[in-house]
């Protein structure tokens, strides 16, 4: 008994010490990045031409439905292709010369959140495309996700889509399941908006929505005072008591959001019948087509594949480097926050289900 006990104290011991050193090292680390800031780089972009995704596919399944001897004949075919493909290159390279009418299709993807967190990325994706690209002969296409989220969250990121328009590129977005709300906000900057038959999109409005818990800490006997400089400094409360004075003024703020929405939309997409459609209803695809919130019904995957004929298709996305302690496991409190997103994201995202 006594050998399991000094045993057990041991292994605590050994456990204590470990944790303790991860700690410190993750510290280290952290304040060494920081240090570093982006000197040394935060992240990296990742680039993949989808023309070779989809000849693989193509491939691919040619060859399985081969017999043995027409796959071998195929191989060493498009082996012999593929070395002349190169030769042809490498020819091109050292003589300078280019296909002057075959442009680029820049493929950027947008995710959203509540906070639209995909900012970021999108923004030094943007970044990057933007001291590249040829507005005479390239494209970006945006693969856009979002059921909208908080208004100063999406007016960036729609912002960070009004760059590639300033610009004088061709702008074409993307919807295979959902851009409403602030998701619709950004998909209409696009100079074409192509949505998949069932997609949902619309939702043009504003919504706010807080509990108050004044009864129950009146019942039990709690005050909870505000105390504010400035008459207009906090109109509605979680905890005091909310006023109609307060309410009126919220009132008009959210309608005062609205009437900005729904001016940044008419701007960006003139043909639409803006008092029809921003109501806060949302339309599928077939039904989006119809009232003119988008262009064409067709997937992501249909265009990008179509545009292959034309040009080549680029994959661009930045991917931050993660740190030492998220590795780890140790940045916990990102951990809470994420969670706490996601679980208002879920409640958010019964509207669309």
């Amino acid at each position: 008994m006594e050998f399991l006990t000094e045993y057990g104290l041991f292994l605590a011991k050994i456990v204590t010490f470990v944790v303790a050193a991860l700690v410190v090292i993750s510290v280290i680390m952290s304040a060494a990045q920081k240090d570093r800031g982006d000197h040394e780089g935060e992240g990296e972009l990742k680039i993949r031409k989808l023309n070779e995704k989809y000849e693989k596919l193509r491939e691919t399944i040619q060859s399985r439905l081969m017999s043995d001897h027409q796959r071998k004949v195929f191989q060493k075919a498009r082996k012999k292709a593929q070395k002349a493909e190169k030769k042809a290159a490498k020819a091109a390279k050292n003589t300078d010369e280019q296909d002057e009418n075959r442009g680029r299709v820049y493929v950027l993807d947008f995710d959203g959140d509540i906070k639209a967190s995909d900012t970021d990325p999108l923004r030094r994706a943007i970044t990057a495309v933007l001291s590249i690209a040829d507005p005479e002969k390239d494209e970006v296409v945006i693969r856009l996700e979002s059921g909208g989220g908080l208004v100063h969250s999406y007016g960036l990121a729609a912002a960070q889509l009004d760059r590639i328009r300033s610009k004088g590129l061709r702008l074409t977005a993307c919807v295979d399941k959902v851009a409403a709300s602030g998701g619709y906000m950004m998909a209409c900057v696009a100079d074409r908006i192509v949505a998949s038959p069932f997609a949902i999109l619309g939702s043009i409005g504003v919504v706010a929505q807080l509990p108050n818990f004044h009864r129950f800490l009146k019942k039990n006997d709690v005050d909870f005072e505000v105390l504010t400089a400035g008459e207009h400094k906090r109109t509605m409360t979680i905890f005091g008591e909310n006023t109609d004075k307060g309410r009126q003024k919220f009132l008009e703020d959210l309608e005062d959001t609205h009437g900005l929405f729904k001016e940044y939309v008419s701007e960006r997409r003139p043909d639409l019948d803006i008092a029809a459609v921003a109501n806060g209803d949302i339309w599928f695809g077939k039904r989006a087509l119809e009232v003119k919130l988008i262009d064409e019904i067709k997937t992501s995957d249909e265009y990008l594949i179509e545009a292959c004929d034309r040009a080549d298709v680029v994959s661009v996305a930045y991917q931050r480097k993660r740190t030492l302690p998220e590795k780890l496991g140790l940045a916990t409190s990102s951990a809470l926050e994420h969670t706490v997103w996601k679980v208002l994201g879920a409640f958010r995202n019964q509207k669309f289900q």
